[in-house]
């Protein structure tokens, strides 16, 4: 099972998507999330609005791949038309273990048409669809109860789907009760390189889905 970071590993929410939380994710082994928007004729890392001195896409590739290149990252896509030129970058940097979420439908049809790496958002607001049947995973979310869906995340598993389940604290939730709930499931017997888990404490989280 993979744990990636949610912006990388920030200690102050003012390192989120920062080099300095990516560098410290990559090195503990951690993959990592983070959101991709185009500014000014390029491809940035930043959640909200871009401005002037966000950091450059290519230099978090650059990071990337001067640590491990098969940590999985997942990329939150929050404008439309970029993936020509997120899949030129993805192949110049031979970028594999990677997956794009959150853009429109209409904008994920462009992604899959590009053979793109996506993977769909369910969640309880969000319902199994047939666009399933083209994309490589699951972005597993859970806004109200905190819940983990151990029988959804197997079944989906099993129709050869990777899961990527939300962590709590990601909604402002406790997460001992989930991490506990996915660590029966990945005690499962699943193949655990396609199950991960988007956190903010990937430490805490580690320490809870590996304990002996």
């Amino acid at each position: 099972m993979h744990i990636l970071s949610h912006r990388g590993w920030w200690r102050t929410a003012a390192e989120r998507n920062s080099l300095q939380a990516f560098r410290r994710s990559f090195a503990a082994g951690y993959g990592t999330e983070t959101d991709i928007r185009d500014y000014c004729g390029e491809l940035v890392i930043s959640h909200d609005i871009p401005h002037q001195g966000c950091l450059l896409l290519r230099d978090f590739f650059e990071l990337f791949v001067s640590y491990d290149p098969l940590l999985p990252l997942a990329l939150n896509i929050k404008s439309d038309g970029l993936a020509g030129t997120l899949k030129t970058l993805l192949l110049e940097y031979r970028i594999s273990n990677y997956f794009c979420f959150d853009m429109s439908v209409p904008d994920m049809l462009n992604y899959i048409a590009a053979g793109v790496n996506v993977f769909a958002r369910i969640s309880e607001f969000e319902c199994e669809n047939p666009l399933l049947s083209q994309v490589q995973g699951i972005w597993l979310d859970n806004f109200s109860d905190g819940q983990c869906d151990g029988e959804r995340i197997q079944r989906l598993m099993a129709t050869g789907l990777a899961v990527c389940c939300v962590s709590p604290e990601l909604h402002q939730q406790n997460p001992e009760g989930y991490w506990q709930q996915l660590r029966r499931v990945k005690g499962g017997g699943l193949v655990t390189d396609a199950l991960m888990l988007c956190t903010d404490v990937p430490d805490q989280a580690r320490e809870v889905l590996y304990a002996q």
